[in-house]
């Protein structure tokens, strides 16, 4: 795992997973959660529901070279504390986290680590 490339990482049944937030990924999460442009992504994470996590967390392990459904997602053996932490780090090691964005919170998910609410 390389922190400075901005990628985070996932254990889920003894298997490690490497998350990244490509431009690619970025495109997969906006698509996948319906929404119009990137600034949105923070607040509808912020009241997301287990679909939308995966579809996320599934399109931040394709940019991190894993082939990977949201519906695999679903079914992974891992705690969800670790997933939303993970999928959290990785759009704070992308540099989307709280304040970057003009005064909107970048951070996708309430009390995790950048979001300001923990």
């Amino acid at each position: 795992m390389n922190r400075i490339r901005g990628e985070s990482e996932l254990i889920a049944g003894w298997k490690s997973f490497r998350l990244l937030l490509t431009l690619g990924a970025l495109a997969e999460i906006e698509d996948g959660l319906g929404l119009e442009e990137m600034g949105a992504i923070a607040p509808r994470l912020k009241q997301a529901r287990a679909c939308d996590l995966a579809i996320v967390a599934a399109a931040l392990m394709r940019g991190g070279g894993h082939e990977i459904t949201p519906a695999e997602v679903l079914r992974m053996p891992c705690d969800l504390g670790a997933l939303v932490g993970a999928v959290a780090q990785a759009f704070e090691r992308a540099g989307l986290q709280q304040g970057s964005n003009e005064g909107e919170g970048g951070a996708p998910f309430p009390g995790t680590p950048g979001s300001g609410s923990a």
